[in-house]
């Protein structure tokens, strides 16, 4: 069997104003003084790519416009709507005002493991709409922020290396949420 690559035409990818137009997951995702302009870029292009309600970015986490931020977000930033906070914790207890759980995406005493099917959010109708913090690149979450939130969520890792880069690590999260959002075709 062979297979041909999909030109971008056949797709069918909608534009940026259908996308803002049309349902998002209910979930938001929060930079919490992620220093690097790519790995923003990055977490944008794949909040786009699962149509992430929003990103919040806190601290010292740039935001767009910015050519560093484009390079690899490549337009994500234009479609995916995101806010400025002056901190990760200020964000955190606007989101609990607003009714969504918020987990820290960190290794912490009693975390829950991606993947551990009986904590993670049921889905659409079961849950609150969920936010999910990542951390800076070297310090991960901040202390206070952790105290804040509704829980810690880790990826299992089975190798010699203790993290993950940020970018891959809200890809790997985004990804599993979206399994739980959106209906298998």
């Amino acid at each position: 069997m062979t297979h041909r690559k999909l030109r971008t035409i056949e797709m069918n990818r909608m534009s940026v104003e259908e996308f803002h137009e049309a349902e998002k997951m209910p979930l938001i995702v929060v930079l919490d003084d992620v220093r690097s302009m790519y790995n923003i870029g990055s977490v944008f292009r794949t909040a786009d790519a699962f149509r992430v309600e929003a990103i919040y970015l806190c601290g010292i986490t740039a935001t767009p416009p910015h050519p560093e931020i484009h390079k690899t977000a490549l337009g994500g930033e234009d479609s995916v709507k995101w806010e400025y906070f002056l901190t990760a914790l200020e964000a955190v207890r606007r989101l609990h005002e607003k009714g969504y759980k918020v987990l820290a995406v960190e290794q912490c005493e009693g975390s829950m493991k991606l993947g551990d099917e009986e904590q993670w959010a049921g889905g659409k109708e079961e849950e609150p709409p969920t936010a999910v913090v990542f951390g800076n690149e070297v310090k991960g979450v901040h202390q206070e922020v952790i105290d804040e939130c509704d829980g810690c969520l880790e990826i299992p890792q089975y190798g010699t290396k203790h993290s993950l880069n940020v970018s891959v690590t809200a890809g790997i999260v985004i990804w599993k949420w979206s399994c739980k959002f959106f209906p298998k075709k």
